[in-house]
Order: structure tokens, then C-alpha cells, then sequence
């Protein structure tokens, strides 16, 4: 195999395993060696079906059998595209319906298992008999399409980013490079596989460092995430990849009696990022897991996203995590100043820029910025991706031309100082009032904090007539509460108002009514929809007048 597809097939290796952890059954292993001759097969037989060139999309549930898959759309010039296997509610079906459309694939594969289930969508596994010493090499260019990655959809519909085998073979190694100078041994964890962190910096880097790779079931720790501490534990994995979500919800939902035995010292990198990192959770990860081996010099908060392929930045190996606290008014104003104030706000540095280059940019004019000031977050290198499937319009507004090349504006804000890069929020999600620019998932964090009923929530701006901009807070109410609504809206915006110096509406709901990319991210921009078009159906509201008078205006629209 050519070094630009993944780096895998030049030398698989026979002594290196991957792992699948089903629940309640022995675990499904295979050598490097073997996934590579399986892959072989699927790629000769998709070369003999004419698929080179072509979109084939994958619908398998976690295990081994989608990285076969995968690895033999690569190896036959063919596009992947990875998509959650649509057999757990309308959302999945919908986004398969999507993605297959998007993708414009006439190929559909699944497992044996799943090809009934799948049969309105033609879906099939490939022919077992073919033989993968038939298989020769394509000519592959480093700027061919290597597959789809589709966005999780938290600002938009999902596009489908074109990841090339040049910027995978970079990025896997941009990744690499953050073990040091000690190779890694044992990946572990339980991303799913159509999610870029999940496929790129857990499965792919695995294949690419020739460690070994042991997988779960992201339902599995959902559910019990003391499996995935456990698989680390007893398979002595080294490498852990998750969001912020997955710190959390492991800190929160492991009991006492679950740590008997465990012992967490052979984990010396442990990535967070997809999402906003908070010292909060990383410090609670730390001193409920320390007793049990856990250091916090294993942290290492990152960057990244699909149009790099996956990371830009991320911390170093042993480093831990840089902290640094600022005032709430300088970065309300956008130009930060640290303070050594316990009351300030503390922010998780993502890293240093290496081999990506990173800046921070105006985003209206595109200037750059000093350190310190925030502003749009954009990014060069050889890891871009070379745009979205089937859409130019957006390929051409979000990768620009730039002074020195080809930019990507990532949409992210954030600032550089002391060569850290700190990421403060979305750019469309960005609320300004009165000229403070707030961030919605602070306040959504201070509404958990607020009541020990609180959910998940989902803070937006919601415009007037005079174009002025007003907070709406949709917060779920936990299931088993026995708060009553009212008293429960009145004590988080109690808190909320207090912390953010702002007037707050509440819509308290129901758990299960704030919506969630297939990622776990919460869809703002929906909610927002939601709400002003009057589909949400609430416990209690407590709506400032202004936003009482937008609401208002709409609904008289609509009748």
C-alpha cells in the first residue's frame, strides 16, 4: 500500500492485535496482519465491481467489521462514507436518508447480521470469495477523495467534508507526533466509527502507529462507562481519546465499589476534545481517579475538526493541562486579560500549533489579530481537507484563499497567547448584548450548576424588531425530579442572571427535548428553531418582555 493511504498496509504488523469488547461475550481479535488480508479481499472485490472513484456507504454497528470495510474502500481508490447504522429511531434514518443522498452512493454494505434489517436500502456485505491476492495496488493521488466525513450537523445540515489520502496520511501523523519520543502501545476506547475522533485519532491511529487497538461500544459505556476504565485497566491501554461528555459522564456515573481493582497508571495520554473542554471536568476526572493511578499529567485537552481532517492542535505527551484564568469583562469585550482572581474564568489551552499553521483572524475583514485579542479561528496545512461534497458554495466560503495559500475559517473563536491556543465558542452561536459577547455553553454550564435537578440545556439569542439580541435558556428538567417547575425556573435564573450580568428566558422541558448531533453536541441552532416557531412544548416559561413580544409576533405570523 502507498504511504499516503493510512500507512497501515506497508507494514502490517503480525504480533499487533485489534480488539472488540462485545457486551457480555468473549472479545473478537485480529492481527494486523489478518484485518489487512481481509481488507485486500473487500478492496479486489470492489475494484472488480467497477466501484473505483466511487461513494460506498457503510452501515455497520461497532466492531471489526466496519475497519475491514473501510480499509477496502481505501485500498481500492474507492470513497467511503461512514454513517451510524440507522436501526435506532427516525433521527438515524433520517440522516442515512441524507447521507445517501448527499453522497450520491449506489453501494450500500453492512455486516450479515444487518442486510435484512437494511433491505429497503439495498444494503449487502461484499463476496466472501474474493480472493485478496488478486488485489494490486491503485494509483491513488495524494489529492484523491479517501472518504466523507460528515459533520455532526450542531449549526446546519450535514456536509460532507472530503478527506484525501494526503491530508489523512498528514494528519495521522500529527497526531502521532504528540506521544513523543515513546511509541504508543495500546489505543482504547469507545468513539463511534462515523464520528471523525472515533474513526481518525482512535481506529486509523492505532493502524498507523502500529499499536494495538482495543474497542467498545459507545452504547456499552453509555450505559456502564465503568467498561471503558475497565478495558483500560485490564488491557493496560496507554491512549484514550473522548470528549468532554465522556470525563464527565464517567466521573459522575461510576460508583465506589466499581473502582475495586482498577488501576488506571498505564494511561499516559487521555485526549479531550469535539467539544468544549472545562477544567471543571478534567480537575473532577482527576481527583475521583487519582486514588486508582490516574495522573493529571495524562490530560491532553485538543483542537480539531472534520475540514483537518481531525486535530489541529493538542497537547504534548506528560505535559497536562495548561490553565490559565481571565477577567469575565475582558473576554465579554474580546481582548482577554489573565488575572490570578480566583472569581475569573478559567480556560483549557488546546495545545500548541505545530505542524498546522494556526491564526486568529477578524472575521469580517480576515485581519489578523494580536495575541490576546479573540477573533475567528483559521487554519493551513497539508491536513485541509479539499471542501464539501456536492456543494461549491459553501467549499468556497469556508476554505479562502489567504495570503499565504489555502485558509480554512474553522467558525471557531478563540485567541493564541503564550503559544496556546484557547477556543471560546461557535461564531454563529456567539450571543451579543449591549456589546458582551456571551457564550452559550457557559451559560448552559451554569444552569447544571444552579440546581441538582438540571439537565442538559441549550442557551441561543433571539432577535427583536430592533435587531437588539435577548438570552433563551431551554433547560431540561432530570427525569426522576420532583422539583416543581416553577421553583426550579426561578433558581436557575436566579443563578444564570447573577453569573451572566444579563437578563435570561427559561423554558424548562422535559428530558429528552434538547436535540443532539449524532456526536453528542447540542443543536442550538434547532432549538432556536424549535422554540420560535412554537414546538416546544414546555413545563414552565419565564420569558423577559421582549422576548414575550417575539414570540408573540410569531405566532401572529403564523396564524
Amino acid at each position: 500500500m502507498t504511504d499516503f493511504v493510512t500507512g497501515f498496509r506497508a507494514r502490517p504488523r503480525p504480533d499487533r492485535t485489534v480488539a472488540y469488547l462485545p457486551d457480555g461475550g468473549p472479545a473478537v481479535v485480529a492481527t494486523h496482519l489478518e484485518l489487512d488480508r481481509r481488507a485486500r479481499a473487500v478492496a479486489s472485490w470492489l475494484a472488480g465491481s467497477g466501484m473505483a472513484g466511487e461513494p460506498v456507504l457503510l452501515l455497520y454497528p461497532a466492531g471489526l467489521d466496519f475497519l475491514v470495510a473501510f480499509l477496502g474502500c481505501l485500498y481500492a481508490g474507492a470513497v467511503a462514507v461512514p454513517a451510524p447504522l440507522p436501526l435506532s429511531g427516525s433521527s438515524r434514518v433520517d440522516r442515512v436518508d441524507l447521507l445517501l443522498e448527499d453522497s450520491g452512493a449506489r453501494l450500500v454494505l453492512t455486516d450479515e447480521a444487518h442486510v435484512a434489517a437494511l433491505a429497503d436500502l439495498s444494503a449487502r456485505t461484499f463476496d466472501a470469495t474474493a480472493s485478496p491476492d488478486s488485489w494490486r495496488p491503485p494509483d491513488v493521488d495524494p489529492r484523491a477523495v479517501a472518504y466523507l466525513q460528515y459533520t455532526s450537523g450542531s449549526t446546519s445540515r450535514p456536509r460532507g467534508v472530503e478527506v484525501t489520502h494526503g491530508g489523512l496520511t498528514h494528519n495521522l501523523e500529527v497526531f502521532r507526533r504528540i506521544s513523543g519520543d515513546v511509541p504508543v502501545r495500546r489505543i482504547g476506547g469507545w468513539l463511534p466509527h462515523h464520528h471523525d475522533m472515533g474513526l481518525v485519532g482512535l481506529q486509523l491511529q492505532a493502524l498507523h502507529a502500529g499499536a494495538d487497538l482495543v474497542l467498545l461500544s459507545p452504547e456499552s459505556v453509555v450505559a456502564r462507562p465503568i467498561r471503558w476504565l475497565r478495558a483500560i485497566s485490564d488491557h493496560r491501554v496507554d491512549w484514550t481519546v473522548a470528549p468532554d461528555f465522556g470525563y464527565a459522564w464517567a466521573t459522575r456515573r461510576i460508583r465506589d465499589d466499581e473502582l475495586a481493582g482498577l488501576d488506571l497508571s498505564c494511561l499516559t495520554m487521555a485526549v479531550s476534545g469535539a467539544e468544549p473542554i472545562r477544567i471543571s471536568t478534567l480537575d473532577a476526572f482527576v481527583d475521583r481517579f487519582a486514588p486508582v493511578g490516574f495522573r493529571r499529567t495524562a490530560l491532553n485537552p485538543g483542537y480539531g475538526l472534520a475540514e483537518s481532517t481531525l486535530v489541529v492542535t493538542c497537547t504534548a505527551r506528560g505535559r497536562g493541562p495548561t490553565v490559565r484564568t481571565f477577567t469575565a469583562a475582558s473576554l465579554a469585550a474580546g481582548r482577554v486579560v489573565p488575572t490570578p482572581d480566583a472569581a475569573g474564568v478559567p480556560l483549557v489551552g488546546c495545545g500548541e500549533p505545530g505542524d498546522m499553521d494556526v491564526r486568529i483572524a477578524d472575521p469580517v475583514t480576515g485581519a489578523a489579530l494580536d495575541d490576546g485579542v479573540i477573533g475567528e479561528i483559521t487554519v493551513a496545512g497539508p491536513s485541509l481537507a479539499a471542501g464539501y461534497h456536492g456543494d461549491p458554495a459553501a467549499t468556497r466560503a469556508t476554505f479562502v484563499t489567504g495570503p499565504d495559500g489555502r485558509l480554512l475559517r474553522t467558525g471557531d473563536l478563540g485567541f493564541l497567547l503564550d503559544g496556546q491556543l484557547y477556543v471560546t465558542g461557535r461564531l454563529k452561536e456567539l450571543i451579543i448584548v449591549r456589546g458582551r459577547n456571551l457564550y452559550p455553553h457557559d451559560i448552559e454550564f451554569a444552569a447544571r450548576e444552579a440546581h441538582p435537578d438540571a439537565g442538559t440545556g441549550a442557551a441561543f439569542g433571539v432577535r427583536d424588531a430592533d435587531a437588539g439580541e435577548h438570552v433563551v435558556l431551554v433547560q431540561e428538567v432530570r427525569r426522576a425530579s420532583r422539583a416543581d417547575p416553577r421553583e426550579f425556573a426561578d433558581t436557575v435564573l436566579d443563578v444564570v442572571t447573577r453569573q451572566v450580568g444579563v437578563s435570561v428566558s427559561i423554558v424548562v422541558v422535559r428530558p429528552g427535548t434538547v436535540r443532539r448531533t449524532t456526536s453528542g453536541k447540542v443543536r442550538r441552532r434547532h432549538m432556536r428553531d424549535l422554540f420560535l416557531g412554537g414546538g416546544l412544548p414546555a413545563l414552565h416559561s419565564v420569558l423577559s418582555p421582549a422576548v414575550a413580544a417575539v414570540v408573540a409576533d410569531r405566532e401572529g405570523k403564523r396564524v
